[in-house]
């Protein structure tokens, strides 16, 4: 006889949690049935056992009030403290890893246009049914996530977001509601993010999850336009499927998400700007997630406020934590607002063969530098290959950049926007009553003038055998220091002011 658990499973499994919620005649709450489609490990059964599982499929779920999806307002304070570990990291790494990696950018002799190797499916119109055949040649047999880990934390980084669903529909986990999935669709068969969030979870890495909205893959998201899967901004062509997608697929596999791998830190959202998305529609996934993890901390890319790669919302109620400026550095800070820039390594997000244009460590460095003097942070990314090899040029830069890191970290982690204007020759960021100078460009007459830094009563040069003072001199225009004695950093030298 089947034990209450295994008749569980086995209505998970065929069902894939596909539930439809009920309005009542009084319309405050909401009553859950389950309805049967064919998913995964559909197995012969005894007549006994068809019996029996029907008797399971009628059964009502439970009721949910409405009132068990609202989430409590927070104060201030408790927004500071839910967001505080966020604004200590500043610096985390992106993963952009799926069957995209396959083609690299190339099909059938044809390079993908623009540069994104994640984007291939729309942008060579492939069709559904033979964009699936990649999947074959998914199989990451050299992924290590401890190593990936370990890399992160060499580099300096304090959290890790990893595509879990890009827009291409193929999941990285197993899923309940798809075979489009790392364990019904490939050789390897295995859940990719478990073995993460333990990696993540041991090296007190905080672990984060992107999810595509949009999904050209399933026939009630964009599949069903497919091979032409984007509808630009002027076409009006409907998706009354929509509404379907989002409750019966896109919320389960938040669920599986949310309460399946422990403390999620981070949901990071993309896709929000096809026109059958609604802000309504992102209030209501940004209420639900909150209730499955209410210290979870969410992209403002979950509603419909996002004004294009800029990635600030635009004026009006928007859900979601902080702004998502993509490939881009706001030309100032912006006061009480949180954001974190995204970036590429070389053009693109997701693997690509072709694709040789890689930023310089130097540079990177002062992307991270510039962001942190403007009150943001910086999510770095990388693209693995398909048999989960991180690219080396992408090794050596955080390899690289974690050396700077753990010199001059002091100047990053737990930093703030800059008081006074950016000067020519670097960047200002600040802690407290503690101001740090960075130096890009070494003056030629050995002294450096801090324009417009007063009452500082120390100035010391920061390397890696600790501080050493330096003579400076405080004057109208700010403080005029001597750098005579100083080896420059061949990245950005830093000098540290106290009162």
């Amino acid at each position: 006889m089947m034990s209450v658990e295994s008749w569980n499973i086995m209505r998970v499994r065929f069902l894939g949690v596909r539930e439809t919620l009920w309005r009542n005649a009084k319309g405050s709450e909401f009553y859950c049935f389950s309805f049967t489609y064919f998913s995964k490990t559909v197995r012969l059964l005894s007549p006994v056992a068809i019996f029996g599982l029907m008797v399971v499929l009628l059964m009502p779920c439970q009721r949910v009030l409405a009132s068990d999806a609202v989430v409590k307002v927070e104060t201030a304070e408790q927004r500071a403290e839910r967001m505080a570990w966020w604004k200590e990291a500043r610096f985390g790494l992106f993963i952009h890893w799926g069957v995209y990696a396959v083609p690299a950018g190339v099909h059938r002799g044809v390079p993908a246009p623009h540069y994104n190797g994640e984007w291939i499916m729309k942008q060579l119109n492939i069709p559904v049914e033979e964009y699936e055949q990649f999947s074959v040649h998914f199989d990451p047999l050299e992924y290590q996530a401890k190593q990936w880990v370990a890399l992160a934390k060499r580099a300096g980084m304090k959290y890790i977001v990893i595509t879990t669903k890009h827009h291409d529909g193929f999941c990285l986990w197993d899923s309940a509601v798809t075979e489009w999935d790392v364990a019904g669709a490939t050789l390897y068969g295995k859940d990719l993010l478990k073995p993460l969030a333990e990696a993540c979870a041991e090296a007190g890495i905080k672990l984060g999850f992107y999810y595509s909205i949009m999904d050209w893959h399933h026939p009630d998201a964009q599949g069903m336009f497919a091979p032409y899967y984007n509808m630009l901004k002027n076409q009006k062509r409907a998706n009354p499927r929509f509404p379907s997608y989002l409750e019966n697929y896109m919320k389960p596999q938040l669920k599986e998400l949310l309460t399946q791998y422990g403390p999620v830190d981070i949901l990071w959202f993309d896709g929000e700007w096809i026109p059958d998305y609604t802000s309504e529609m992102g209030k209501e996934i940004d209420a639900f997630i909150r209730s499955l993890q209410p210290n979870i901390i969410v992209n403002n890319r979950v509603d419909k406020g996002r004004q294009g790669m800029m990635g600030l919302d635009k004026e009006g109620d928007f859900a979601g934590d902080f702004g998502t400026p993509e490939q881009e550095i706001p030309d100032t800070g912006i006061k009480g607002v949180d954001w974190e820039s995204c970036m590429t390594m070389n053009n693109t997000w997701g693997y690509r063969k072709d694709d040789k244009t890689w930023k310089s460590t130097r540079v990177l460095v002062h992307h991270l530098i510039d962001i942190v003097s403007k009150g943001g942070n910086f999510l770095l990314n990388i693209g693995p290959r398909a048999d989960g090899i991180i690219p080396a040029a992408s090794v050596q830069r955080l390899e690289e950049m974690g050396q700077w890191m753990s010199i001059y970290g002091e100047s990053i982690y737990g930093a703030d926007a800059s008081r006074v204007a950016r000067p020519e020759w670097g960047r200002y960021t600040t802690k407290a009553e503690t101001v740090y100078a960075h130096i890009f460009d070494w003056p030629n007459d050995k002294t450096l003038l801090l324009k417009d830094v007063k009452g500082y009563s120390n100035v010391e040069w920061l390397h890696e055998g600790g501080r050493t003072s330096l003579a400076f001199k405080e004057t109208e225009e700010g403080i005029r220091v001597r750098l005579k004695g100083i080896t420059p950093d061949a990245i950005a030298t830093v000098l540290v002011l106290t009162k």
